[in-house]
């Protein structure tokens, strides 16, 4: 499944977490290793510009963060990110450069690139999103299916086993997900595509397009 693998679907340049990207293959590999990788990473990050502020919980000095916010670790806030009013991260978070977490957003067990946006009560859960990537308002990554099997990737030629209980979506760099959108157990959102608001989107979504519904997926021109 060629266009799910890192290199297809990532910059990744664009995170601090590039080491770990570049590890594996498939992005959503690197879900149980976040959590490890952030308290290896935080230990070295310079004291200069990053603060450790908790227990396995490092803030970037120029990163913008509201008093209402509730922080836990591991967490690593990268520089200039801004973290609004009432933002709930419960852990094994990277939260990039120049990166919005927003209004009652509630993060938990993932990677979000330089720049993402994910600004207005949205819940993102063992997902990564990838760079300038950015969910509307009450858009969520739904990571456990309602049976609890494992999740599995599905395009309409391949499917992968992943052997993961919780897995919500993988944006690429450039996705734009529309408002109070639900992204199933499992979505794996291609680079530069769009996602109509309201939708339900499960499965593989291929780069540079327009998803209106399953049946409705187009190629930009």
């Amino acid at each position: 499944m060629e266009a799910c693998k890192i290199v297809n679907m990532y910059t990744t340049t664009e995170t601090i977490a590039q080491e770990l990207m570049e590890r594996h293959v498939y992005p959503w590999e690197v879900l149980p290793e976040i959590g490890a990788f952030i308290r290896e990473l935080g230990a070295s990050l310079d004291p200069a510009r990053y603060e450790m502020i908790g227990e396995d919980i490092w803030v970037a000095k120029s990163a913008s963060v509201a008093p209402t916010a509730s922080l836990n670790g591991p967490l690593i806030i990268d520089e200039e990110a801004e973290i609004r009013h009432c933002a709930f991260i419960r852990g094994n978070a990277i939260v990039g450069k120049g990166a919005v977490v927003g209004n009652s957003t509630e993060l938990k067990n993932v990677i979000l690139f330089n720049r993402v946006q994910v600004p207005h009560y949205n819940y993102v859960g063992d997902s990564v999103l990838g760079y300038k990537s950015h969910m509307g308002a009450g858009s969520i990554t739904s990571n456990v299916k309602s049976d609890k099997t494992l999740v599995v990737v599905k395009s309409q030629e391949e499917t992968i086993e992943t052997g993961l209980k919780k897995f919500g979506a993988m944006l690429g760099d450039c996705v734009e997900v529309g408002c109070n959108s639900v992204l199933n157990p499992g979505s794996v959102i291609g680079p530069d595509t769009n996602i109509y608001p309201l939708s339900s989107v499960r499965g593989v979504v291929p780069a540079h397009s327009i998803y209106k519904d399953r049946d409705h997926v187009v190629q930009k021109q």
